[in-house]
């Protein structure tokens, strides 16, 4: 019998999960970058750039932007890394990763793209300096598979940066649940026309390792030292693991 995994708040086989993220992210895709806008009030651009600022990418490095969807991370690596660096803008999800590429063809910069899987990285050992995340580890399947994977292509002192929806400040919980459950999917659907992908959204968010947790299964992962930065009273946590 096939191993069962989450699907929000389903339980599903693993093979229909794969391909029922693969529709959420087909149908939202075109809309994107405005539901974060509205999602977040624009705070996802704040968290980006604190995971920009604080990454400690240099001129030169090698940096894999991982589930990197409409490239704004792989946009501010690159700005890091200058013209003798390397910026791979990679995602699974083939509408994602088209939507990320032409973007950033429109503003002049121009990048490797790999349509990849995070649980088989097509990439060699220890190659990138850095590795990068965001809002994309909570829809892997296998997601110990995935940081496993994410340790393998770092250098020896690279350090790999998740940025995800992780567990709120206990006392803003309810209203929380509130704006999550009850607001995001109407917003879905008078914006994209999809409250279903949405209700996926705050369901997968609740079903993702808090912040203890995740730093566990990166040490288990192996990495030798993972820190972790609470954003908006824990409504996102950024991770930081160093590869030893």
């Amino acid at each position: 019998m096939e191993q069962q995994t989450h699907f929000g708040f389903k339980t599903v086989a693993e093979s229909e999960k794969a391909r029922k993220v693969a529709e959420v992210f087909h149908s939202v895709a075109g809309k994107y970058d405005l539901m974060n806008d509205l999602m977040s009030a624009g705070m996802h651009r704040l968290w980006k750039q604190f995971t920009l600022s604080t990454g400690g990418a240099r001129r030169g490095d090698r940096v894999l932007d991982i589930a990197g969807g409409t490239g704004d991370l792989a946009r501010g690596w690159a700005k890091r890394v200058g013209p003798t660096g390397e910026v791979w803008l990679t995602d699974i999800n083939s509408s994602m990763l088209t939507v990320g590429r032409d973007r950033l063809l429109d503003e002049g910069v121009i990048l490797p793209v790999s349509l990849a899987d995070a649980e088989k990285l097509p990439f060699p050992d220890n190659y990138f300096n850095l590795v990068s995340v965001a809002f994309g580890l909570r829809n892997m399947t296998h997601k110990d598979q995935a940081l496993r994977e994410m340790c393998r292509v770092l250098k020896p002192g690279g350090k790999l940066l998740v940025l995800e929806f992780s567990k709120v400040w206990k006392p803003l919980s309810p209203f929380y649940d509130f704006y999550s459950f009850k607001a995001l999917p109407v917003m879905g659907k008078l914006v994209a026309n999809d409250a279903d992908s949405y209700q996926y959204l705050a369901e997968s968010i609740r079903m993702h390792p808090d912040q203890e947790t995740l730093k566990q299964m990166m040490l288990d992962a192996g990495f030798g030292h993972v820190d972790y930065f609470n954003l908006s009273a824990g409504v996102v946590a950024l991770h930081k693991g160093f590869k030893l």
